[in-house]
Order: structure tokens, then C-alpha cells, then sequence
């Protein structure tokens, strides 16, 4: 059983007569997947709302339509463009044999230590990794712990993090997801006083050569 469970029912309206299941506090939808004939739904409104809320789009959800228990993900959220509110779901009833693609978002967790004395400043890639997964495999989020990023240049690649052989991940290996950079008045500085240094070693060149001419 899905820690989240939606109780549904079997919608008559079609197309236009949707809105008519709105203004009777119903949010329209369809439950869909490879094993079963698309149905369409109805859910009372602030059910939908606080179980969205809490589940998203990377925890299954028990939808329950006359007796029938569909496991499935929210694969759509249509809304008011100007309100928010809800305006049709769409749920993909998954088959537990099979392996599914979903987005899962990333969280970065902790502090660099190197941040933290202000020697560094934290840079990020992409937000969320989509992995193919079985349906039992699925997780709400992939952690990254900064504190392991001890020192400038440290990174996280997508290809450091571990989600086992089931897993497969859909993106580029060597992604950057996190990483640990000079802060730019430091470098801009370091760069300043590299160049002031080779200036230096120019003139000191300069004058010793003048030197040795007067002697001859």
C-alpha cells in the first residue's frame, strides 16, 4: 500500500461539461496506464489539493476508483493561470513490473566547510536527475551533502552519486551538480598581484641588464 491514498469516482461529464464538475468542488481527471483502459475521475477538491501538496510528483499515490486500487504518480497538474487553482489531473497507474522515468528533485544538504570561513562560494547545476526506476524504487529526493566539499575545486558529478544497479540515470555523467569556487574579488585580486609580480620581475630585469652596459 502507497503511504498516500485518494479516494475517486468514475466522471460522466466530458469536455465542456467540466465545469460544471468544478463548480460542484471537483477537480476532473483520468487515471491512465499500460496495463488499463484510461478512466476518467473526479476528486473532491481539497483532497486533491492536500495530497498533491504532500506527495508531488515522485510518490505514489493509492487512487481508488469502486473498489479498484490503482497505484500511480501525478504525471499532470493543470491550473489557473491566474488563480492557481486546480484544474484537471493526470495519473499514470504504474505497473510494478515495470520500470518508469521520473524527475526527482535534488536537495543540498549541510555546509561546505570552506563556505563557511568564506573562502569559497557554492555553484550548482541542474535541479533534479530523471532515473529510470522500478515503482518501488522510486524516491522523493537526492540528497548531496555539502560538507563533504572540503576544499576549493571540490565537485559533485551526477556520475558520484550511488543509486544502485536498478537505477538507470538518464543524464550526462559528467554533469556538474555542485561545486566549490574561488569567490571572484579574491581571484580578481590573486590575479592582480600575479601580474603585479611578473611586472616587478620585468623592471628588476630591465635595470640589471642597464647596469652591465655602463660597466662595458
Amino acid at each position: 500500500m502507497a503511504e498516500f491514498q485518494l479516494a475517486a469516482e468514475v466522471r460522466q461529464q466530458r469536455g465542456k461539461k467540466n465545469r460544471q464538475v468544478r463548480r460542484s468542488g471537483f477537480v476532473p481527471g483520468v487515471v491512465y496506464g499500460p496495463s488499463i483502459d484510461p478512466i476518467g475521475v473526479q476528486f473532491p477538491y481539497r483532497a486533491v489539493e492536500v495530497t498533491l501538496m504532500n506527495a508531488g510528483g515522485t510518490n505514489l499515490i493509492d487512487i481508488n476508483v469502486n473498489g479498484e486500487t490503482y497505484p500511480s504518480l501525478a504525471r499532470e497538474v493543470q491550473r489557473d493561470v491566474v488563480r492557481g487553482d486546480i484544474l484537471h489531473v493526470d495519473f499514470l497507474a504504474v505497473d510494478q513490473t515495470q520500470r518508469i522515468s521520473v524527475e526527482v528533485p535534488i536537495e543540498m544538504v549541510g555546509q561546505s566547510p570552506v563556505v563557511a570561513a568564506r573562502e569559497g562560494i557554492l555553484i550548482t547545476g541542474r535541479s533534479s536527475l530523471t532515473l529510470e526506476v522500478f515503482p518501488s524504487d522510486i524516491r522523493d529526493r537526492i540528497l548531496i551533502d555539502l560538507s563533504e566539499l572540503t576544499e576549493l575545486g571540490a565537485e559533485v558529478l551526477v556520475r558520484d552519486l550511488t543509486f544502485g544497479e536498478s537505477v538507470t540515470v538518464h543524464n550526462d555523467p559528467n554533469e556538474m551538480l555542485a561545486k566549490i569556487v574561488q569567490p571572484a574579488a579574491a581571484r580578481a585580486e590573486e590575479e592582480l598581484d600575479d601580474e603585479e609580480g611578473e611586472l616587478e620581475e620585468g623592471e628588476a630585469g630591465g635595470e640589471g641588464d642597464e647596469e652591465e652596459g655602463e660597466t662595458q
